[in-house]
C-alpha cells in the first residue's frame, strides 16, 4: 500500500507534457470570467431567476404610449402588495436597443460579445410624465427590469417603449415567471390595477397635437382644468338649454334606473350654429355639470386620434367625448390608405358602443350642412341636434349685463345698443363694451392731465356718447371684416341712430 501510495503521488505531479494542457485550461477560465464580467445583466438575471432562466415562459403585453403613466401606477401598486420585494435595474451599454423590440429572453440567452450579450446594469431610466392638471407629473421608468421576490418565487418584469425604428408608439410590459399561468396572472393583475387607478379617470384630458417630431410617435395627453361655467353665464333660450341638459346630464343622473328599465345610455348631441353663438361655452357648462365624468376632448390636429379617444372613453366610463369643429373631418381621410373619412370612423366608434356604455358624444360644428348627409345615412348616432341661435333682443341685453362687470353704463345707451345690434353674437358685444371702456378710460386720463377729472384709477364710467361712438366704429364699413370676425353678420346690424 505504501508503494502504491507512493506511485500515486508521483503520478499526480505535473509533467512537462501537462503544462500546455493546464495553460489552456487557465486561459479558458480567464476568458470565461472576463466574458461574464462583460455581460453583467445576463449574470444578474441568471442569479435571480436560476440557471434554467432561458426555459422560463415570458408573457408580453403592450398598451398605447400615452398609457405609460397608468401602467407605471399599476405596476407600482402590484409591487407594493404585502409579501413582495423587488430591485429595479436599468439596462446600459446597448445603444441599438432603442431601434429594436427586445425581450428579457434576448438578454438571458445572448452570447458574449453580441449586441445584447454586452448589456450592463445601471440605474433605471425614468421620464417625468403628466399625471394631473396644473403641471403635475410623476417619474415613470422608460427602460428597466424589476427583479421580484415573493417568498421562494422569483419573477422578472421588464418595462420599456417599443415600436419600429425611432417611432415608439407603444409601452411594452414583459413578465417572466415559473409557469405560464403565473406570468399571465401577474400581467392581468397589473393591467387591472392600471385601469382602476388611471390618472385620467374623472379628469378633463385633451389629445393635443404632436408637439414632438413626427418620428417620435408620441401622442401627448394634456390635462385641462374643468371649467366652472354657471347657468346664469349661459345666455340661451331656456327651453333649448333644458333640452340639452336633459339629454346630457339627465341621462347621467338617471343611468341606473334607465338601464333597469331596458333603456340605453350612450348618446350623441350635436351643437350647431353660427360662429360665436356659444357652442364651446355650452360644452364647458355641460362638463361642469358632470364633475365625476372623464372628459376626452379632441380638436384641430388631434382629430385624427378619434379611435384612441373613444378607446379611453370606453375604458373609463362614465365619460364624455368632445369633438369640436367636427365638420373639419367630414371629408378628411385617415392617414391609413383605403380607410373611410374620419367622420365615418367617428360614427363607427359611436355605433360600436354597447347600449349600456355610459358615454356621451358632444359634437360642435359651424357647418351642419356638411355633416347632414353622413348623419342621415347612419341614423341613431346623434340623438339631439340643437341649433344655437343668434341672440335676440332679450339675449343681447342679458349678454351686455353679463359682460358689463363693474362698468357704469348709461341705461338709455344700452337700449340703443340692443336696437342696433340685431344679428351680432356674444363676442361682438363683449368687444363693444371693452372698446367703449377704453374710450372712457382715455377720456378720463386726458381729463386728469388737464385737471378736469379726478378719478382715473377707479371703476370706469362709460357715457352714452362713448358707447355710441364705440358701436359706430364697429359698425362702420371700414370695420366690416372686424365685425364678421367678432360674429356680427354682415348687413344685419344697423348703423342708423
Amino acid at each position: 500500500m505504501t508503494a502504491s501510495g507512493g506511485l500515486s503521488s508521483a503520478r499526480d505531479e505535473p509533467e512537462f507534457a501537462d503544462l500546455g494542457r493546464l495553460a489552456r485550461k487557465l486561459v479558458h477560465r480567464a476568458v470565461r470570467t472576463a466574458r461574464a464580467e462583460d455581460q453583467p445583466l445576463r449574470r444578474v438575471l441568471l442569479d435571480h431567476l436560476g440557471p434554467d432562466a432561458a426555459a422560463l415562459p415570458v408573457v408580453t403585453d403592450t398598451c398605447p404610449l400615452y398609457e405609460q403613466v397608468n401602467l407605471q401606477i399599476g405596476l407600482d401598486a402590484w409591487l407594493a402588495e404585502p409579501g413582495r420585494e423587488h430591485d429595479a435595474v436599468g439596462i446600459t451599454g446597448v445603444a441599438q436597443m432603442r431601434f429594436n423590440d427586445v425581450t428579457i429572453g434576448d438578454f438571458i440567452q445572448a452570447a458574449p460579445g453580441t449586441m445584447y450579450g454586452s448589456a450592463g446594469v445601471g440605474a433605471p431610466t425614468s421620464v417625468n410624465l403628466p399625471c394631473g392638471p396644473g403641471g403635475e407629473t410623476m417619474p415613470c421608468v422608460s427602460n428597466g427590469i424589476y427583479l421580484v421576490r415573493e417568498g421562494a418565487e422569483r419573477l422578472a418584469i421588464m418595462f420599456r417603449p417599443s415600436g419600429m425604428g425611432l417611432r415608439h408608439t407603444e409601452m411594452n410590459l414583459q413578465v417572466v415567471a415559473g409557469t405560464l399561468r403565473r406570468a399571465e396572472t401577474v400581467l392581468r393583475q397589473i393591467r387591472a390595477l392600471a385601469g382602476e387607478r388611471s390618472v385620467f379617470r374623472g379628469q378633463v384630458i385633451s389629445f393635443g397635437p404632436e408637439m414632438l417630431s413626427p418620428a417620435s410617435g408620441s401622442t401627448p395627453l394634456l390635462f385641462l382644468p374643468r371649467a366652472a361655467v354657471t347657468r346664469d353665464q349661459l345666455v340661451l333660450p331656456a327651453e333649448l338649454l333644458r333640452e340639452i341638459e336633459l339629454q346630457v346630464a339627465g341621462v347621467a343622473g338617471h343611468s341606473r334606473r334607465l338601464l333597469a328599465s331596458g333603456q340605453h345610455l350612450k348618446r350623441g348631441v350635436l351643437l350647431y350654429g353660427a360662429p360665436g353663438t356659444g357652442k364651446t361655452h355650452t360644452v364647458r357648462y355641460l362638463i361642469g355639470l358632470l364633475p365625476e365624468m372623464t372628459v376626452i376632448a379632441i380638436s384641430g390636429l388631434a382629430l385624427g386620434r378619434i379611435r384612441e379617444a373613444c378607446s379611453v372613453a370606453r375604458s373609463l366610463q362614465p365619460a364624455v367625448v368632445v369633438v369640436e369643429d367636427v365638420d373639419l373631418i367630414a371629408e378628411e381621410r385617415s392617414a391609413r390608405p383605403g380607410e373611410h373619412p374620419l367622420l365615418f370612423q367617428l360614427l363607427n366608434e359611436m355605433e360600436g358602443l354597447n347600449p349600456a356604455d355610459d358615454v356621451t358624444f358632444l359634437l360642435t360644428t359651424n357647418r351642419a350642412d356638411l355633416l347632414e348627409p353622413a348623419l342621415a345615412a347612419r341614423p341613431g348616432r346623434i340623438d339631439l341636434a340643437a341649433e344655437l341661435p343668434l341672440p335676440d333682443a332679450d339675449a343681447r341685453r342679458a349678454l351686455l349685463g353679463l359682460y358689463q362687470g363693474s362698468l357704469a353704463l348709461d341705461a338709455a345707451a344700452i337700449d340703443e345698443v340692443v336696437e342696433r345690434t340685431d344679428g351680432v353674437t356674444a363676442p361682438f358685444l363683449r368687444e363693444l363694451l371693452r372698446k367703449a371702456a377704453l374710450l372712457a378710460a382715455e377720456a378720463e386720463m386726458a381729463g386728469s392731465e388737464t385737471g378736469e377729472s379726478g378719478a382715473p384709477d377707479g371703476a370706469i364710467r362709460v357715457t352714452g356718447a362713448q358707447l355710441t361712438t364705440a358701436l359706430d366704429q364697429l359698425l362702420d364699413k371700414r370695420s366690416q371684416l372686424t365685425r364678421v370676425l367678432l360674429g356680427g353678420q354682415p348687413g344685419t346690424a344697423s348703423t342708423a341712430r
